[in-house]
């Protein structure tokens, strides 16, 4: 069987040729998983590594809480079967391995500075272990010029193997937002970049056998990387806008959605919202290289600062929905329905009417990584048990469930007069208006009380 870098198109063209090589998957959060669950599905072995045994337990019973349950079921049943295996000895795993996945995410300080030391030491682990022939793929997306001037110098030097003569490496530009959990690899147009024309070439090959969509090839990996971040700037300046004008209709009396109707906008995702994570980790590294290269990006740093403002403001629309019905918010119970991750605008806004006094029940329909976290003493199994008791119900998240919410249903379990507000634009004014609820939305200044 001749080396993974020297195949010809024809020899990896069905899922039963596939079978033949094994890839490693590093680092097994949300990217990682999708991708394990994509390569078993083309046909691969796939092995997946990461450093939290807890996390290796899980995949082991093909139970993960933070992607959608399609592909929790893929997992579940590739691990059965030995399709996926996992385990934490890293350097296992890549030794045995034809092509190895890396998807460790950049962390952030608290200066919102990007940190590589996770990235770095898992790299020069990986180096250590690879044999001759092997195909890097680095998915994620960093900073301008650390893919060239970090992942792949420390992977030539650990390796002692030189890019484009005995080792293969290229970089994804992979960027899936912390609230989509519904996301497949097979849905992605995947992009992929490489210092060399062979790396380039056959790293299309592999990600085209787990995509049903074209895979875009990019000659230069600075041009990918800086690609990326201008296409997160461009919808974090779209989230700010809508976020900016949404604020307006309500001061102004008017309805955020009808307003872009009338205007031919509503199809074009143009929605504001307080999950202002979906750009954050682009927007800080975007900033902090313009920083780097004294360049003073004043549009994308103010569209920033406009987007994570925003869950101040949903505890202002809280404050005054309760004020409508003669109540403050501090000791309101507070019904929260939404998706909870950690690091996202929903645990941020938990801790904000926290800090307010508020008490709250939170409901999150879809199983969260949040439940085995701080908050899980406030989650509730059923939407009912949430809205019992309640004085008023936030709606976070844009989920088909909350769109047929039994209003007076909910009504009839929550201290009268009850409040809703609804941050997802999920709900119609006059339909909650009409069952007694007082009613603030994001963007809906159409309101009777």
């Amino acid at each position: 069987m001749p080396a993974i870098l020297h195949l010809k198109p024809e020899e990896i063209d069905t899922a039963e040729k596939r079978q033949a090589y094994m890839v490693s998957v590093v680092g097994c959060g949300q990217t990682g998983i999708l991708y394990a669950v994509a390569f078993a599905e083309a046909g691969y072995r796939v092995i997946c590594t990461d450093l939290d045994q807890s996390v290796i337990k899980s995949i082991a019973k093909g139970n993960v809480p933070y992607v959608a349950r399609e592909a929790e079921i893929k997992l579940k049943r590739f691990a059965k079967t030995g399709q996926i295996s996992a385990t934490s000895d890293l350097k296992s795993a890549v030794s045995q391995s034809d092509i190895i996945l890396i998807a460790i995410p950049v962390k952030f300080d608290d200066k919102k500075r990007a940190d590589y030391s996770e990235i770095e030491r898992i790299c020069k682990q990986v180096g250590v272990a690879l044999h001759r022939d092997t195909l890097v793929i680095y998915a994620g997306i960093t900073g301008f010029g650390v893919t060239e001037g970090v992942i792949k110098k420390l992977l030539e030097n650990t390796s002692g193997f030189k890019v484009g003569d005995s080792l293969g490496f290229a970089y994804n530009p992979i960027y899936i937002p912390h609230s989509q959990r519904s996301v497949t690899i097979r849905d992605q147009e995947l992009k992929i970049a490489a210092v060399d024309k062979n790396s380039l070439d056959f790293a299309s090959k592999v990600l085209e056998t787990v995509t049903e969509k074209a895979v875009h090839k990019i000659s230069d990996i600075k041009t990918a990387e800086a690609a990326t971040l201008f296409a997160i700037a461009k919808k974090d300046a779209h989230m700010a806008l809508a976020n900016e004008l949404a604020i307006f209709c309500e001061s102004a009396g008017i309805d955020y959605i009808e307003t872009i109707k009338a205007a031919g906008l509503q199809d074009t995702g143009f929605s504001p919202t307080i999950a202002e994570e979906n750009c954050r980790d682009g927007a800080y590294l975007l900033l902090e290289n313009a920083e780097n290269l004294t360049v003073k990006l004043r549009l994308p740093g103010l569209a920033r600062q406009i987007n994570e403002q925003m869950a101040s403001h949903a505890v202002n629309l809280a404050q005054d929905a309760l004020h409508g019905c003669g109540k403050t918010l501090r000791r309101a119970r507070i019904a929260l329905l939404g998706n909870f991750q950690p690091q996202t605008a929903a645990e941020k806004l938990v801790h904000m009417l926290e800090k307010k006094g508020a008490k709250l029940n939170l409901y999150d329909p879809v199983p969260s990584v949040y439940e085995q976290a701080s908050g899980s003493r406030m989650l509730k199994k059923s939407l009912i048990e949430a809205a019992e008791g309640a004085d008023c119900i936030m709606i976070i998240s844009p989920l088909d469930v909350f769109k047929r919410l039994n209003l007076k249903k909910l009504y009839a379990v929550m201290k009268a007069p009850p409040a809703l507000v609804d941050l997802a634009g999920v709900i119609e004014t006059q339909k909650v208006e009409k069952e007694g609820f007082i009613y603030r939305g994001l963007g809906r200044g159409v309101r009777n009380r």
